[in-house]
């Protein structure tokens, strides 16, 4: 209902923004992200941003020191507490198999029509037929500048992936650190063409969190207050996670993207 009402009210193409990831655990950087990006799109007059998507992984990623999705998406609903526009999906978390990022798009790009379907019958309904001609919604996956240069790791994505994430969907990136995006953008032919259809955000106040950190921080003891909301913290130290033995959890495994595309065969994506 939101989808359509927004559009209605500003004439813009109304926008959600969906990221994707292991959020173990969910830092304050990973929700400044959103905060970033949705700056950024509203400032080119063409968007207003709608809504906000967390979505977790599920426990069949396969990556070392991942610890239980139940975990994940509790840890994250903690820190998303105070946002009136960002929310936790739990569908890819649940599901038995890791599931590639093009299909979570779509299976989220789905119940955006469906909602908006939804309120223009009811709009009809009530004699309101504005909305008929209101912007289609669209949405577009939230990432850190690092995760352009995954599209280049052999077997980690599929061609025809690359190419409905970046040209169906498209994407907003956030550099952080010394990481330039524009650099991924143009060392891929499928990004370069689609390069109007990926946002470049910069993030001028830096902030270097890593999940990774956080968790070595908390084995070791030391603490990350101001890394990680309070609550979060609390929600760790109860359920005793990020340990030495939780750290050792999927070692020596492969990641199941990488096991997954081994089975059939692939070329890397400028090939």
């Amino acid at each position: 209902m939101w989808v359509v009402k927004a559009g209605m009210a500003t004439r813009r193409v109304p926008l959600v923004l969906l990221a994707c990831g292991s959020f173990n655990p969910i830092t304050n950087q990973h929700m400044r992200l959103f905060e970033l990006a949705r700056d950024h799109m509203q400032s080119t007059g063409q968007y207003q941003v709608v809504g906000g998507i967390v979505s977790p992984v599920s426990d069949g990623y396969g990556k070392q020191g991942l610890v239980l999705a139940k975990h994940r998406i509790a840890m994250a609903k903690l820190a998303l507490q105070s946002s009136n526009w960002v929310t936790v999906d739990e569908w890819e978390s649940q599901q038995p198999d890791w599931t590639e990022t093009v299909v979570t798009m779509r299976y989220h790009y789905g119940r955006i029509l469906k909602e908006c379907e939804g309120q223009i019958e009811q709009d009809d309904f009530n004699g309101n037929s504005s909305s008929l001609s209101s912007p289609r919604p669209q949405l577009k996956l939230l990432c850190g500048a690092d995760f352009l240069d995954t599209f280049k790791i052999p077997g980690l994505w599929q061609d025809d992936h690359v190419e409905e994430v970046a040209g169906r969907f498209g994407l907003v990136c956030v550099s952080r650190g010394g990481l330039q995006p524009e650099r991924a953008v143009h060392a891929s032919d499928t990004l370069s063409r689609h390069s109007q259809n990926i946002f470049l955000v910069r993030e001028w106040v830096r902030n270097e969190t890593s999940a990774t950190e956080v968790r070595r921080a908390l084995r070791r003891g030391q603490s990350v207050k101001y890394l990680i909301p309070d609550s979060v913290i609390d929600y760790i130290h109860q359920h005793n996670l990020y340990t030495e033995d939780s750290e050792r959890t999927n070692e020596g495994m492969v990641l199941r993207p990488l096991a997954k595309q081994a089975q059939q065969p692939v070329k890397s994506l400028d090939d």
